[in-house]
């Protein structure tokens, strides 16, 4: 791990980062990007820098052809260009706009493959490069990637706030919201729409790409959310007994969206329908990513969010079902609550049960607050050394816990406790519900995915220690982080992918938990913060 320190507005900036990529990728998920449009091949030579100290090497062709000598010699490089190997200190000539979009920060994401594409496209013929864009709306975060449909390579990607979390953080907060009046309605939509839009120019302007090369869209999603982007069956969602039907979420017209995202305007846009109620396209997406069903043995698939949804194959049917687990899995609500991005506290580390703890952050940044997985770890850690309760109370009779890092105070609460019990219980209750329809025991599961970006960099000993996880061999447990974005890709890719998709369909059962009869019981038994059997 090497230091790297750049000095902007007279401060000094420093960020850890893993010797390998480009200082411009370095850079790419912080919020001290370089101005760039060309992908970061040399050919725009926008990306400036300044270095103040340390071996960057000597100078490519493309830095000679974009600096004189001259500059070359004050230490101007192109970020782009330099692979540090050391700590480095440097100033940024063109700092890029600041902005709410970022390449997913390395720790959240898989190393990119490419897919072969087998799919067919009308226009392909008329574009050079044609691409497609595969979009995963969640509750909390809007993430998309943009795919080259020729070798199937991923050519970008962004992350963001969803913009309707205005209207609540939570998916019952902004469908009731909805209800209100059509305008609500059809704001709820346009800023989704717009969103996205600002997402594909932020890459369009920084990576000089052209978005007319752009003729295939496939957005997933939970149902809630993709019925509020296409304005339609919304207020259904309140209502328990539609929960179990499938639901309409076709946009009236799609093709509108592509001249708001600046794409080719015959583009073909296409909502992948959700399954059920509260069962959404992305749990589907996920499912096709890991693959589940491919085996006859039993396996588990956890997606942990706002709204949790939960698939459980048992070798010949899929069960599924979801669960309002609230915003506690991605640290909403929360006193110093963040989401999983740059300088969230995503690790908690008690060493040999030592009352000193220690911290780590996303790309070793400075700290801004807790995540979920930070969470998790931080009240295993506190349970082990005898300073939390099973039901979650101090034991010494505060009502805080109070921790420093870097100098920087925080504290967890009675409440932040509260939403992460509360929503481990909602888990817990779908888990059992799907264990007990299929009649099976949690040592009979062969194979449990934890997707979502929580559920990428998760601590699985101190998941399973207060029972969010059940207690099976860890090695059976698979971190397998945002699948709903890969198995959107894969439907825009593949044209198997698209078959698994069908089969899903054809053998998925849903589970409505409002009428799972030991709801109460296994509830409140799933509060507890200890091992679950």
């Amino acid at each position: 791990m090497a230091e790297l320190r750049i000095l902007q507005d007279g401060h000094v900036h420093c960020l850890n980062y893993t010797p390998g990529p480009s200082i411009r990728d370095i850079l790419e998920p912080t919020d001290y990007r370089v101005r760039s449009a060309c992908r970061g091949i040399g050919a725009c030579g926008l990306c400036r820098i300044r270095i103040i100290s340390g071996d960057t090497g000597p100078a490519t062709l493309s830095e000679q052809l974009h600096l004189t000598p001259m500059e070359l010699d004050d230490g101007f490089r192109l970020a782009c260009q330099v692979r540090p190997t050391d700590d480095i200190s440097l100033e940024i000539s063109h700092p890029s706009l600041k902005s709410d979009w970022k390449a997913s920060p390395a720790l959240l994401v898989q190393e990119p493959v490419c897919r072969q594409p087998v799919r067919q496209h009308k226009l392909a013929a008329d574009i050079k490069r044609p691409c497609g864009v595969a979009i995963d709306i969640g509750t909390t975060n809007l993430c998309l990637a943009i795919f080259d449909l020729v070798d199937g390579c991923e050519l970008a990607d962004r992350r963001g706030r969803n913009p309707q979390a205005d209207f609540g953080a939570d998916v019952l907060t902004r469908l009731q919201a909805a209800t209100q009046s059509t305008h609500v309605t059809h704001e709820l939509s346009r800023r989704l729409i717009e969103g996205i839009g600002e997402a594909l120019l932020d890459i369009s302007s920084r990576e000089g790409f052209d978005l007319h090369r752009v003729i295939d869209v496939r957005l997933v999603g939970n149902t809630a959310m993709l019925a509020l982007l296409a304005e339609k069956n919304s207020a259904q969602l309140l209502q328990p007994n539609q929960w179990a039907t499938q639901f309409d979420c076709t946009p009236t017209k799609p093709t509108g969206w592509a001249n708001i995202w600046g794409i080719h305007p015959q583009a073909s846009v296409i909502i992948v329908p959700p399954l059920a109620g509260f069962v959404g396209s992305d749990l589907l997406a996920g499912l096709v990513a890991v693959q589940l069903t491919t085996k006859n043995t039993p396996a588990l698939f956890i997606d942990c969010g706002t709204n949790t949804e939960i698939a459980l194959w048992d070798g010949q049917v899929l069960w599924v079902t979801s669960a309002a687990g609230g915003p506690a899995f991605e640290s909403s609500g929360m006193r110093h609550g963040v989401p999983a991005e740059n300088g969230a506290i995503y690790r908690v580390l008690c060493p040999d049960n030592a009352q000193a703890f220690n911290y780590l952050t996303i790309n070793d940044e400075q700290a801004t607050g807790i995540c979920g997985t930070g969470l998790v770890d931080l009240l295993a850690c506190l349970r082990k050394t005898g300073r939390l309760t099973a039901v979650g109370r101090f034991t010494d009779g505060s009502e805080i816990f109070e921790f420093s890092v870097a100098g920087k105070d925080m504290t967890v609460n009675k409440k932040d406790i509260d939403l992460l019990q509360r929503a481990k219980a909602a888990l817990g209750v779908g888990v059992h519900a799907l264990c007990a329809k299929a009649g099976l025991q949690f040592s009979e599961l062969q194979r449990i995915c934890v997707a979502g970006a929580f559920g990428r960099v998760l601590d699985i000993a101190n998941a399973q220690s207060i029972g969010l996880l059940p207690n099976i061999a860890p090695e059976r447990i698979e971190l397998v982080g945002n699948t709903a974005l890969h198995g959107c890709s894969d439907i825009l890719l593949l044209a198997s992918a698209n078959e698994t998709l069908a089969q899903l369909r054809a053998t998925a059962q849903f589970i409505n938990l409002a009428e799972y009869d030991d709801f109460d019981d296994v509830f409140l038994t799933s509060l507890y913060l200890q091992g679950a059997s």
